[in-house]
């Protein structure tokens, strides 16, 4: 068992979808939102510990593991970060939680980005882990970011062309994506446990893909409309800016001075890791959120 039983698993609908989440712990709250091809299940490996010093919630996003998986529309507005930064906001209002700490990883990240600029009166601390934010890195795009974020401009192609690749074969692809961006000196089955893997393959299913692929074309649409509107407008919360020292936003970015340009207290660090953090380094991600959020 991943998550030990002190955890309570529930769904509850919000804005329009269904969230299903985790949650348990003592102390203030503490939102850990998963990323990209991953699911809650994400954080096994800090969440029992980090229950010991908060109230700790775990959801999957829209249209990842067990919540709901709309079909997109036409404009991807559905799976904006706007609208998936509202489903947080209402599920931690469920919780009874009007303020609160938040974590993200990967697409939870940018989730998090989001949070911090449409509800800054109720994020009271965020820390947003190995990315840099979206519009910059669209906005800067060139061909070393091509390559490396090949999967970008893969899954924002219209017509189910990369649905249609991705369902040939789900476990491979899932599986390429992890081995790809984790740390290359650490053996994969070191990394990634076994369950947590099998989870993640199971959740991967043709609902699944489709919404991720829409959480994408979202991103290259809809969500840098909103960014660009926001562009001049800096989050004021005390953010947290983790990344991996092995992984592609280490090589490409002078990390805290990106995000110093769009926020007003930004500190962090790398990790000795690739991008995955709490998976290939969970004691060190515990230390410093920890640290930071106390």
């Amino acid at each position: 068992m991943l998550f030990p039983n002190i955890f309570k698993e529930e769904s509850i609908e919000v804005n329009g979808v269904k969230i299903n989440f985790k949650h348990t712990g003592i102390g203030k709250p503490l939102l850990l939102i998963h990323g990209y091809p991953q699911t809650h299940i994400m954080w096994h490996k800090i969440a029992p510990t980090l229950a010991n010093s908060f109230y700790i919630v775990c959801p999957d996003l829209r249209g990842y593991g067990k919540s709901s998986k709309p079909k997109g529309l036409e404009n991807h507005e559905n799976y904006s970060k706007k609208n998936m930064a509202k489903d947080m906001v209402e599920l931690m209002n469920y919780l009874g939680f009007d303020k609160f700490f938040v974590a993200g990883h990967d697409r939870g990240a940018r989730v998090t980005h989001r949070l911090c600029l449409d509800y800054p009166n109720q994020v009271l601390k965020a820390c947003v882990m190995d990315i840099a934010p979206t519009f910059h890195m669209f906005e800067n795009t060139d061909q070393i970011f091509a390559t490396g974020y090949y999967h970008w401009f893969f899954l924002i192609q219209p017509d189910n062309l990369p649905e249609t690749m991705i369902e040939a074969n789900p476990e491979y692809y899932l599986k390429e994506k992890l081995k790809r961006w984790s740390a290359k000196d650490v053996a994969f089955e070191k990394k990634f446990d076994s369950e947590a893997l099998d989870e993640y393959v199971k959740c991967f299913d043709k609902e699944s893909i489709h919404a991720t692929c829409e959480d994408y074309r979202a991103a290259a649409t809809i969500d840098m409309s909103d960014d660009r509107k926001d562009r001049n407008r800096k989050i004021d919360t005390p953010l947290l800016v983790l990344w991996g020292a092995k992984g592609f936003i280490n090589r490409t970015y002078k990390v805290l001075d990106v995000w110093s340009e769009y926020a007003t207290k930004v500190s962090g660090k790398a990790l000795d890791c690739g991008h995955f953090l709490p998976e290939e380094k969970p004691l060190e991600v515990i230390d410093e959120l920890e640290r930071f959020f106390k």
